[in-house]
Protein backbone atom coordinates (compact mmCIF):
# COMPACT_ATOMS: atom_id res chain seq x y z
CA UNK A 1 0.00 0.00 0.00
CA UNK A 2 0.90 3.40 -0.46
CA UNK A 3 1.33 3.95 3.31
CA UNK A 4 3.98 1.03 3.72
CA UNK A 5 6.07 1.53 -0.40
CA UNK A 6 9.11 2.88 0.33
CA UNK A 7 12.19 3.62 -2.57
CA UNK A 8 15.19 0.87 -2.16
CA UNK A 9 18.10 3.07 -1.11
CA UNK A 10 20.72 1.71 -3.12
CA UNK A 11 17.75 2.70 -5.57
CA UNK A 12 18.17 6.35 -4.32
CA UNK A 13 22.49 6.21 -4.54
CA UNK A 14 22.16 4.80 -7.59
CA UNK A 15 20.21 7.73 -9.25
CA UNK A 16 22.23 10.52 -8.31
CA UNK A 17 25.44 8.92 -9.51
CA UNK A 18 23.46 8.85 -12.65
CA UNK A 19 24.62 12.66 -13.95
CA UNK A 20 21.40 13.83 -14.83
CA UNK A 21 22.24 17.06 -12.62
CA UNK A 22 25.54 18.29 -13.17
CA UNK A 23 28.07 18.36 -9.92
CA UNK A 24 29.70 22.08 -9.82
CA UNK A 25 29.12 22.84 -6.68
CA UNK A 26 31.67 23.06 -3.28
CA UNK A 27 31.63 23.50 0.34
CA UNK A 28 31.91 27.25 -0.06
CA UNK A 29 29.36 27.33 -2.77
CA UNK A 30 26.77 25.93 -0.49
CA UNK A 31 28.12 28.02 2.55
CA UNK A 32 26.84 30.68 0.27
CA UNK A 33 23.71 30.02 -0.48
CA UNK A 34 22.56 29.00 2.92
CA UNK A 35 23.45 32.25 4.11
CA UNK A 36 21.71 33.71 1.18
CA UNK A 37 18.78 32.31 1.73
CA UNK A 38 18.53 32.54 6.06
CA UNK A 39 19.60 36.33 6.09
CA UNK A 40 17.21 38.32 4.82
CA UNK A 41 13.32 38.95 6.73
CA UNK A 42 14.47 37.45 9.74
CA UNK A 43 17.44 40.07 10.65
CA UNK A 44 16.15 43.20 8.34
CA UNK A 45 12.24 42.58 9.29
CA UNK A 46 10.95 39.71 11.74
CA UNK A 47 13.62 40.79 14.28
CA UNK A 48 11.95 43.94 15.38
CA UNK A 49 8.05 43.10 14.48
CA UNK A 50 8.89 40.27 16.78
CA UNK A 51 10.48 42.37 19.69
CA UNK A 52 7.64 45.29 19.52
CA UNK A 53 4.73 42.78 19.49
CA UNK A 54 5.51 39.73 21.42
CA UNK A 55 8.65 39.72 23.20
CA UNK A 56 10.62 42.82 23.45
CA UNK A 57 14.91 42.77 24.46
CA UNK A 58 13.94 38.88 24.91
CA UNK A 59 13.46 38.54 20.85
CA UNK A 60 16.75 38.31 21.40
CA UNK A 61 16.83 34.80 23.80
CA UNK A 62 13.58 33.91 20.89
CA UNK A 63 16.42 33.87 18.51
CA UNK A 64 19.16 31.51 20.74
CA UNK A 65 15.68 29.23 20.90
CA UNK A 66 15.38 29.14 17.06
CA UNK A 67 18.88 28.20 16.58
CA UNK A 68 19.51 25.38 18.90
CA UNK A 69 15.89 23.67 17.78
CA UNK A 70 17.12 24.32 14.19
CA UNK A 71 20.88 23.49 14.92
CA UNK A 72 19.40 19.87 16.70
CA UNK A 73 17.21 19.77 13.20
CA UNK A 74 20.10 20.67 11.34
CA UNK A 75 22.38 17.50 12.87
CA UNK A 76 19.68 15.39 11.34
CA UNK A 77 19.86 16.88 7.67
CA UNK A 78 23.90 16.60 7.94
CA UNK A 79 23.34 12.69 8.48
CA UNK A 80 21.07 12.41 5.94
CA UNK A 81 22.05 14.62 3.13
CA UNK A 82 25.66 13.29 3.78
CA UNK A 83 24.53 9.55 3.70
CA UNK A 84 21.65 9.89 0.77
CA UNK A 85 22.94 12.89 -1.33
CA UNK A 86 20.30 13.59 -3.65
CA UNK A 87 17.85 16.13 -5.00
CA UNK A 88 14.17 16.21 -2.50
CA UNK A 89 15.94 16.58 0.58
CA UNK A 90 13.75 15.90 3.46
CA UNK A 91 11.12 14.13 0.95
CA UNK A 92 13.81 11.85 -0.05
CA UNK A 93 14.63 11.13 3.28
CA UNK A 94 10.65 10.57 4.01
CA UNK A 95 10.01 8.04 0.84
CA UNK A 96 13.24 5.96 1.73
CA UNK A 97 12.35 5.78 5.08
CA UNK A 98 8.79 6.43 6.28
CA UNK A 99 6.82 5.65 3.13
CA UNK A 100 5.57 6.96 -0.10
CA UNK A 101 2.52 9.12 1.59
CA UNK A 102 4.60 10.20 4.11
CA UNK A 103 6.77 11.43 1.45
CA UNK A 104 4.17 12.90 -0.55
CA UNK A 105 3.44 15.02 2.37
CA UNK A 106 6.70 16.27 2.97
CA UNK A 107 7.22 16.87 -0.68
CA UNK A 108 3.92 19.12 -0.76
CA UNK A 109 5.00 20.93 2.59
CA UNK A 110 8.42 22.00 0.92
CA UNK A 111 6.73 23.89 -2.11
CA UNK A 112 4.38 25.51 0.23
CA UNK A 113 7.49 26.42 2.05
CA UNK A 114 9.77 27.74 -0.35
CA UNK A 115 6.44 28.96 -2.74
CA UNK A 116 5.43 31.65 0.02
CA UNK A 117 8.63 32.39 1.66
CA UNK A 118 10.02 33.95 -1.62
CA UNK A 119 6.60 35.36 -2.31
CA UNK A 120 6.72 37.04 0.90
CA UNK A 121 10.00 37.65 0.28
CA UNK A 122 9.46 39.81 -3.01
CA UNK A 123 6.76 41.72 -1.66
CA UNK A 124 8.97 43.16 1.24
CA UNK A 125 11.81 43.61 -1.21
CA UNK A 126 9.28 45.57 -3.68
CA UNK A 127 9.09 48.01 -0.81
CA UNK A 128 12.93 48.21 -0.14
CA UNK A 129 13.38 49.26 -3.04
CA UNK A 130 10.77 52.31 -3.86
CA UNK A 131 12.22 53.66 0.00
CA UNK A 132 15.40 53.26 -1.54
CA UNK A 133 14.82 54.81 -4.73
CA UNK A 134 11.74 56.71 -4.13
CA UNK A 135 9.46 54.72 -6.43
CA UNK A 136 5.78 54.78 -6.98
CA UNK A 137 3.98 52.97 -3.70
CA UNK A 138 0.90 52.42 -5.47
CA UNK A 139 3.40 49.76 -7.80
CA UNK A 140 5.56 48.90 -5.53
CA UNK A 141 4.30 49.17 -2.10
CA UNK A 142 1.91 46.94 0.11
CA UNK A 143 -1.15 48.90 -1.01
CA UNK A 144 -0.67 48.27 -4.41
CA UNK A 145 -3.52 46.20 -6.63
CA UNK A 146 -0.45 44.37 -8.40
CA UNK A 147 2.70 44.61 -7.21
CA UNK A 148 5.10 44.96 -9.95
CA UNK A 149 8.06 45.17 -8.61
CA UNK A 150 7.81 41.73 -6.62
CA UNK A 151 6.56 40.11 -10.04
CA UNK A 152 9.64 42.11 -11.77
CA UNK A 153 12.26 40.44 -9.60
CA UNK A 154 11.14 37.10 -9.58
CA UNK A 155 10.92 36.95 -13.61
CA UNK A 156 14.76 38.29 -13.51
CA UNK A 157 15.95 35.77 -10.84
CA UNK A 158 13.92 32.95 -12.90
CA UNK A 159 15.86 33.67 -15.72
CA UNK A 160 19.42 33.38 -13.65
CA UNK A 161 18.27 30.21 -11.84
CA UNK A 162 17.08 28.25 -15.39
CA UNK A 163 20.53 29.25 -16.92
CA UNK A 164 22.47 27.03 -14.10
CA UNK A 165 23.28 25.98 -10.68
CA UNK A 166 27.16 27.74 -11.14
CA UNK A 167 25.76 30.95 -12.50
CA UNK A 168 22.99 30.96 -9.27
CA UNK A 169 26.07 30.26 -6.63
CA UNK A 170 28.13 33.22 -8.04
CA UNK A 171 24.97 35.59 -8.40
CA UNK A 172 23.70 34.57 -4.31
CA UNK A 173 27.85 34.79 -3.40
CA UNK A 174 28.17 38.25 -4.41
CA UNK A 175 25.02 38.93 -2.64
CA UNK A 176 26.08 37.10 0.49
CA UNK A 177 29.15 39.03 0.38
CA UNK A 178 27.21 42.68 0.38
CA UNK A 179 24.38 42.18 3.29
CA UNK A 180 27.16 40.08 5.45
CA UNK A 181 29.04 43.25 5.31
CA UNK A 182 25.95 45.20 5.96
CA UNK A 183 24.92 43.29 9.22
CA UNK A 184 28.42 43.73 10.32
CA UNK A 185 28.22 47.55 9.74
CA UNK A 186 25.36 47.51 11.89
CA UNK A 187 27.20 45.29 14.51
CA UNK A 188 30.15 47.57 14.77
CA UNK A 189 28.03 51.11 14.87
CA UNK A 190 25.24 50.25 16.63
CA UNK A 191 26.73 48.84 19.56
CA UNK A 192 28.11 52.42 20.68
CA UNK A 193 24.22 53.78 20.57
CA UNK A 194 23.91 50.63 23.09
CA UNK A 195 21.22 51.96 26.31
CA UNK A 196 21.19 49.79 29.26
CA UNK A 197 17.51 51.00 30.37
CA UNK A 198 16.49 49.70 26.60
CA UNK A 199 17.59 45.87 27.73
CA UNK A 200 15.73 46.22 31.32
CA UNK A 201 13.53 44.51 31.96
CA UNK A 202 15.16 42.25 29.12
CA UNK A 203 11.43 39.97 29.63
CA UNK A 204 8.64 42.21 29.67
CA UNK A 205 5.94 40.89 32.14
CA UNK A 206 3.67 39.38 30.49
CA UNK A 207 0.32 41.22 29.32
CA UNK A 208 -3.69 40.10 28.08
CA UNK A 209 -3.50 40.64 24.09
CA UNK A 210 -5.72 42.80 22.39
CA UNK A 211 -9.49 42.56 24.05
CA UNK A 212 -11.49 41.03 21.59
CA UNK A 213 -8.95 39.10 19.47
CA UNK A 214 -10.11 35.71 17.91
CA UNK A 215 -9.38 32.47 19.63
CA UNK A 216 -7.98 31.83 15.84
CA UNK A 217 -5.46 34.41 16.51
CA UNK A 218 -4.19 32.52 19.88
CA UNK A 219 -1.01 30.25 20.16
CA UNK A 220 -2.45 26.74 20.04
CA UNK A 221 -0.79 25.74 23.17
CA UNK A 222 -2.61 28.61 24.63
CA UNK A 223 -5.72 27.87 23.20
CA UNK A 224 -5.46 24.00 24.12
CA UNK A 225 -4.74 24.89 27.80
CA UNK A 226 -7.59 27.38 28.28
CA UNK A 227 -5.40 30.26 28.83
CA UNK A 228 -6.09 33.91 28.23
CA UNK A 229 -4.53 35.46 25.27
CA UNK A 230 -1.22 37.30 26.20
CA UNK A 231 2.12 38.88 24.83
CA UNK A 232 5.63 39.20 26.44
CA UNK A 233 6.71 36.96 29.38
CA UNK A 234 8.01 33.92 28.76
CA UNK A 235 5.01 32.80 26.43
CA UNK A 236 6.06 35.76 24.34
CA UNK A 237 9.22 34.79 24.26
CA UNK A 238 8.18 31.22 22.85
CA UNK A 239 5.61 32.51 20.35
CA UNK A 240 8.59 34.75 19.23
CA UNK A 241 10.68 31.62 18.42
CA UNK A 242 7.93 30.07 16.53
CA UNK A 243 7.99 33.02 14.23
CA UNK A 244 11.58 33.93 14.16
CA UNK A 245 12.40 30.07 13.38
CA UNK A 246 11.20 31.26 9.99
CA UNK A 247 14.33 33.30 9.90
CA UNK A 248 16.70 29.84 10.21
CA UNK A 249 14.50 27.47 7.59
CA UNK A 250 17.08 28.13 4.60
CA UNK A 251 19.29 25.53 5.71
CA UNK A 252 17.42 22.58 4.61
CA UNK A 253 17.65 24.19 0.75
CA UNK A 254 21.21 23.57 0.56
CA UNK A 255 20.33 19.21 1.70
CA UNK A 256 18.69 19.68 -2.33
CA UNK A 257 22.00 20.39 -4.25
CA UNK A 258 23.48 16.66 -2.88
CA UNK A 259 23.14 15.56 -7.07
CA UNK A 260 25.28 18.93 -8.03
CA UNK A 261 27.75 18.97 -5.09
CA UNK A 262 31.16 17.76 -5.70
CA UNK A 263 32.13 16.08 -2.52
CA UNK A 264 28.75 15.91 -1.25
CA UNK A 265 29.93 13.06 1.87
CA UNK A 266 32.23 15.77 3.01
CA UNK A 267 31.12 19.47 1.20
CA UNK A 268 27.01 19.01 2.75
CA UNK A 269 27.67 18.62 6.56
CA UNK A 270 30.07 21.91 6.24
CA UNK A 271 27.55 23.13 4.66
CA UNK A 272 24.66 22.86 6.02
CA UNK A 273 26.13 23.41 9.94
CA UNK A 274 28.60 26.46 8.71
CA UNK A 275 25.52 28.27 7.38
CA UNK A 276 23.45 27.80 10.50
CA UNK A 277 26.54 28.53 12.81
CA UNK A 278 27.21 32.11 10.90
CA UNK A 279 23.57 33.06 10.86
CA UNK A 280 22.57 32.56 14.22
CA UNK A 281 25.90 34.53 15.53
CA UNK A 282 24.82 37.60 13.15
CA UNK A 283 20.89 36.89 14.70
CA UNK A 284 21.53 36.85 17.97
CA UNK A 285 24.39 40.13 17.58
CA UNK A 286 22.12 42.09 15.68
CA UNK A 287 18.98 41.81 17.27
CA UNK A 288 20.95 42.70 20.66
CA UNK A 289 21.79 45.88 19.01
CA UNK A 290 18.06 46.87 17.52
CA UNK A 291 16.57 46.84 21.00
CA UNK A 292 19.77 48.15 22.73
CA UNK A 293 19.34 50.90 20.66
CA UNK A 294 15.64 51.77 20.58
CA UNK A 295 13.00 50.80 23.57
CA UNK A 296 11.13 48.05 22.08
CA UNK A 297 7.65 49.51 21.94
CA UNK A 298 9.48 52.35 19.99
CA UNK A 299 10.56 49.98 17.32
CA UNK A 300 9.49 51.06 13.59
CA UNK A 301 7.81 47.70 12.30
CA UNK A 302 8.27 48.69 9.00
CA UNK A 303 11.72 49.44 8.74
CA UNK A 304 13.16 48.46 12.28
CA UNK A 305 16.89 48.98 11.55
CA UNK A 306 17.27 51.31 9.23
CA UNK A 307 14.86 53.57 11.16
CA UNK A 308 17.30 52.38 14.40
CA UNK A 309 19.77 54.22 12.84
CA UNK A 310 17.79 57.71 12.01
CA UNK A 311 16.94 58.02 15.21
CA UNK A 312 20.60 58.09 16.71
CA UNK A 313 21.42 60.53 13.60
CA UNK A 314 23.18 58.08 11.81
CA UNK A 315 21.34 58.05 8.01
CA UNK A 316 24.29 56.71 5.88
CA UNK A 317 24.17 53.76 8.38
CA UNK A 318 20.41 53.97 7.40
CA UNK A 319 21.16 54.39 3.56
CA UNK A 320 23.40 51.45 3.40
CA UNK A 321 21.02 48.98 5.44
CA UNK A 322 18.62 49.27 3.31
CA UNK A 323 20.86 48.62 -0.26
CA UNK A 324 21.88 45.64 2.13
CA UNK A 325 17.94 44.48 2.68
CA UNK A 326 17.84 45.01 -1.38
CA UNK A 327 21.10 42.75 -1.96
CA UNK A 328 20.03 40.62 0.93
CA UNK A 329 16.44 39.79 0.40
CA UNK A 330 17.37 39.24 -3.46
CA UNK A 331 19.82 36.23 -2.78
CA UNK A 332 16.99 34.63 -0.65
CA UNK A 333 14.71 34.12 -3.67
CA UNK A 334 17.78 33.34 -5.44
CA UNK A 335 17.85 30.12 -3.55
CA UNK A 336 14.33 29.54 -3.05
CA UNK A 337 14.08 28.99 -6.56
CA UNK A 338 16.50 27.32 -7.01
CA UNK A 339 14.89 24.79 -4.26
CA UNK A 340 11.61 24.77 -5.55
CA UNK A 341 12.77 23.59 -8.74
CA UNK A 342 15.01 20.57 -7.02
CA UNK A 343 12.20 19.08 -4.66
CA UNK A 344 9.59 19.41 -8.05
CA UNK A 345 11.97 17.77 -10.28
CA UNK A 346 13.04 14.85 -7.41
CA UNK A 347 8.75 14.09 -6.98
CA UNK A 348 8.41 14.16 -11.06
CA UNK A 349 11.23 11.88 -11.42
CA UNK A 350 9.24 9.49 -9.03
CA UNK A 351 6.26 9.82 -11.28
CA UNK A 352 4.33 11.74 -8.20
CA UNK A 353 4.49 14.65 -10.19
CA UNK A 354 3.94 14.71 -14.28
CA UNK A 355 7.20 12.89 -15.52
CA UNK A 356 8.00 16.06 -17.46
CA UNK A 357 8.69 17.98 -14.29
CA UNK A 358 11.56 15.53 -13.46
CA UNK A 359 13.56 15.99 -16.45
CA UNK A 360 16.81 18.86 -17.04
CA UNK A 361 17.77 20.93 -19.62
CA UNK A 362 19.38 19.56 -22.26
CA UNK A 363 22.01 22.31 -22.56
CA UNK A 364 21.74 23.58 -18.89
CA UNK A 365 21.62 20.81 -16.78
CA UNK A 366 18.64 22.55 -14.64
CA UNK A 367 14.74 21.46 -13.52
CA UNK A 368 13.91 24.16 -15.90
CA UNK A 369 9.83 23.37 -15.93
CA UNK A 370 9.77 23.31 -12.51
CA UNK A 371 11.50 26.23 -11.48
CA UNK A 372 9.54 28.34 -14.43
CA UNK A 373 6.15 26.53 -13.01
CA UNK A 374 6.89 27.48 -9.42
CA UNK A 375 7.95 31.08 -10.30
CA UNK A 376 4.65 31.48 -12.29
CA UNK A 377 2.91 30.19 -8.33
CA UNK A 378 5.27 32.73 -6.76
CA UNK A 379 4.72 35.77 -9.05
CA UNK A 380 0.79 35.43 -8.71
CA UNK A 381 1.05 35.63 -5.21
CA UNK A 382 3.12 37.98 -4.78
CA UNK A 383 1.14 40.10 -7.07
CA UNK A 384 -1.87 39.99 -5.09
CA UNK A 385 -1.69 38.71 -1.64
CA UNK A 386 -0.36 40.81 0.95
CA UNK A 387 2.27 39.65 2.99
CA UNK A 388 0.43 39.55 6.54
CA UNK A 389 -1.81 36.54 4.92
CA UNK A 390 1.29 34.98 3.36
CA UNK A 391 3.85 35.01 6.10
CA UNK A 392 1.98 32.74 8.80
CA UNK A 393 2.39 29.63 6.85
CA UNK A 394 6.22 29.50 6.32
CA UNK A 395 7.30 28.57 9.80
CA UNK A 396 4.78 25.53 10.11
CA UNK A 397 5.34 23.88 6.98
CA UNK A 398 9.65 23.76 7.39
CA UNK A 399 8.99 22.77 11.24
CA UNK A 400 6.65 19.80 10.14
CA UNK A 401 9.60 18.99 7.41
CA UNK A 402 11.68 18.76 10.37
CA UNK A 403 10.02 16.38 12.38
CA UNK A 404 9.94 13.73 9.14
CA UNK A 405 13.39 14.75 9.08
CA UNK A 406 14.24 13.55 12.45
CA UNK A 407 12.21 10.44 13.10
CA UNK A 408 13.73 9.88 9.58
CA UNK A 409 17.18 9.37 11.35
CA UNK A 410 16.55 6.37 13.40
CA UNK A 411 14.64 5.01 11.11
CA UNK A 412 17.02 4.69 8.25
CA UNK A 413 19.57 3.68 10.80
CA UNK A 414 17.25 1.04 11.79
CA UNK A 415 16.30 -0.61 8.45
CA UNK A 416 20.42 -0.10 6.56
CA UNK A 417 22.83 -0.33 9.58
CA UNK A 418 25.21 -0.91 6.86
CA UNK A 419 24.81 2.26 5.40
CA UNK A 420 27.64 4.47 4.96
CA UNK A 421 27.86 7.47 7.29
CA UNK A 422 30.90 10.08 6.68
CA UNK A 423 28.59 12.53 9.35
CA UNK A 424 26.33 10.28 12.49
CA UNK A 425 23.72 12.33 14.78
CA UNK A 426 25.42 11.88 18.55
CA UNK A 427 23.09 10.18 20.77
CA UNK A 428 20.87 8.43 18.30
CA UNK A 429 17.89 8.23 18.74
CA UNK A 430 17.77 10.43 21.86
CA UNK A 431 19.25 13.24 19.90
CA UNK A 432 16.42 12.89 16.86
CA UNK A 433 13.40 12.08 19.31
CA UNK A 434 14.33 15.40 21.18
CA UNK A 435 15.19 16.98 17.66
CA UNK A 436 11.79 16.15 17.12
CA UNK A 437 9.96 17.32 19.92
CA UNK A 438 11.64 21.01 19.91
CA UNK A 439 10.25 21.22 16.47
CA UNK A 440 6.42 20.35 17.40
CA UNK A 441 6.25 22.21 20.49
CA UNK A 442 6.83 25.33 18.71
CA UNK A 443 4.56 24.70 16.31
CA UNK A 444 2.28 24.33 19.12
CA UNK A 445 3.49 28.24 19.61
CA UNK A 446 1.35 29.19 16.27
CA UNK A 447 -2.45 30.59 16.25
CA UNK A 448 -5.06 28.39 15.35
CA UNK A 449 -5.69 29.97 12.28
CA UNK A 450 -1.76 28.96 10.90
CA UNK A 451 -2.67 25.29 11.70
CA UNK A 452 -6.37 25.36 10.32
CA UNK A 453 -4.77 26.44 6.94
CA UNK A 454 -1.95 23.92 7.12
CA UNK A 455 -4.58 21.47 7.28
CA UNK A 456 -6.61 22.59 4.06
CA UNK A 457 -3.30 22.70 2.49
CA UNK A 458 -2.82 19.23 3.59
CA UNK A 459 -5.88 18.07 2.41
CA UNK A 460 -5.68 19.15 -0.96
CA UNK A 461 -2.43 17.50 -1.66
CA UNK A 462 -3.27 14.41 -0.07
CA UNK A 463 -6.06 14.22 -2.81
CA UNK A 464 -3.75 15.17 -5.45
CA UNK A 465 -1.42 12.41 -4.17
CA UNK A 466 -4.32 9.86 -4.66
CA UNK A 467 -6.32 11.02 -7.17
CA UNK A 468 -2.96 10.78 -9.69
CA UNK A 469 -0.08 10.89 -7.62
CA UNK A 470 0.17 7.10 -5.84
CA UNK A 471 -0.84 5.68 -9.28
CA UNK A 472 2.01 7.04 -11.35
CA UNK A 473 4.63 6.67 -8.91
CA UNK A 474 8.25 4.90 -9.79
CA UNK A 475 6.76 2.11 -7.46
CA UNK A 476 3.32 2.11 -8.56
CA UNK A 477 4.50 0.64 -11.95
CA UNK A 478 7.08 -1.83 -10.47
CA UNK A 479 3.78 -3.30 -8.58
Amino acid sequence: MGITRTLDVNEVLARQESGELKRRLRARDLVGFGVGIIIGTGIFTLAGVEAKTHAGPAVTLSFVIGAVVAGLAALCYAELASSVPTAGSAYTYAFATLGEVFAWIIGWDLLLEFALGAAVVSRGWSGYLANLLGLPQEWFGEEATVNVGAVAIIAVLTVVAVLGIRESARVTNVLVLVKVAVCVLIIAVGVFFIKGANLTPFIPPAQPGESGASVLHQPVVQAGLGLEQSVYGIGGVLSAAAIVFFAYTGFEALANLGEETRNPRKDLRIGILGALGVCALLYIAVSLVLTGMVPFTDIDASAPLAAAFDSVGQHWVSALISLGAVTGLTSVMMVELVTIGRIGFAMGRDGLLPKPIGTTHPRWGTPHRMTIGGAVLIALLAAFVPITELSDMVSIGALSAMVIVAIAVPVLRHKRPDLKRPFTVPLSPALPIIAALACLYLMLNLDVLTWIRFAVWLAIGLVIYFAYGRRHSRLAVKE
